[in-house]
């Protein structure tokens, strides 16, 4: 193992805060892993990382040390790109909804790798927070409103959502014609991965937002399940259209509220700022951009 592979290796350690982890990411054993690091350490002087039963953290060394190494890795990519002309390569490792990833992801994905024949793609799909530096994952793509100092953000383009619910809630609840007329109806309760708490509708009025919590006698912190519980008549939910539009078509569920929509949802690709990016992650973004630019985020 070389000087750079170690490099990559404490890269790798670092962020994943195993030595297992990063072992089984490189593709080599856990002692040539740990082997690695010794020598690097004695070649540097210093100790790079503190390591307990649990977890590996970096030392006040070794975190200037991971800087210093991100910003080598990223040269050294970057200038066999440019002077050996060679196509995006490896793998990348992207997170977002399913649905999103089924509805406009997927139809381009044959075209997108035929042109970088050596990327390969890993999506991950979760509701949840993921925690880029520490899973190993390149970028996610997230909805909502996201204010984290340590990422970089590409705005993809804003989701209209609605208002829903059943035709058998309907029945038995009655339609409200506005706000005011929530009293006594339920909601199906998402329950928000950053706080644990069920997120409330929230209805444009007037220039302003109005924020409403209804009773939720089940809530679930995974968004398909909401729809589920929503089709099946447990309550009122928000959610984007473009995800319902057949069913808002058919009468399956129906559209509450019309007059007072939730507030769009921004949609943005988010990776990591303390890096400089790389040239598969470049040409994935590049992508998804022209996608969203061009897709129906309005299912109307």
């Amino acid at each position: 193992m070389d000087r750079l592979d170690r490099m990559s290796l404490f890269v790798r350690i670092v962020e994943r805060r195993s030595f297992s982890d990063a072992a089984t990411d490189l593709g080599v054993g856990r002692s040539t892993a740990t082997e690695a690091i010794k020598v690097l350490e004695r070649s540097l002087g210093v100790r790079l990382l503190e390591r307990t039963t649990r977890h590996v953290t970096p030392t006040l060394d070794g975190q200037e040390y991971y800087q210093r190494c991100l910003s080598i890795q990223a040269n050294v990519e970057e200038a066999q790109g440019l002077f050996r002309n060679l196509s995006p390569a490896g793998l990348l490792r992207i997170d977002a909804h399913g649905y999103l990833t089924r509805t406009f992801l997927l139809p381009h994905l044959p075209e997108f790798l035929e042109r970088y024949p050596e990327l390969n793609l890993h999506f991950g799909q979760t509701d949840r927070f993921v925690d880029l530096v520490r899973e190993g994952v390149d970028c996610v793509i997230r909805a909502g409103e996201l204010n984290d100092s340590s990422m970089i953000m590409r705005h993809l383009g804003d989701i209209e959502e609605v208002t829903i619910a059943s035709a058998d809630y309907i029945r038995k609840y009655g339609r409200p014609e506005t706000p005011d007329d929530l009293d006594g109806h339920q909601m199906v309760g998402f329950v928000s991965s950053r706080t644990g708490e069920a997120m409330p509708l929230e209805f444009q009025i007037e220039g302003k937002v109005r924020y409403v919590n209804l009773p939720s006698r089940v809530t679930a912190n995974n968004s398909n399940t909401v729809a589920e519980l929503a089709r099946l008549g447990f309550g009122i939910m928000q959610a984007p259209r473009y995800h319902f539009a057949a069913e808002l078509a058919r009468g399956t569920l129906n559209e509450l509220l019309p007059d007072y929509p939730p507030v769009p949802i921004p949609l943005a690709a988010v990776y990591p700022q303390n890096r400089q990016i790389t040239r598969r992650l470049r040409v994935f973004l590049d992508w998804v951009t022209e996608i969203f630019t061009s897709a129906n985020l309005q299912g109307r």
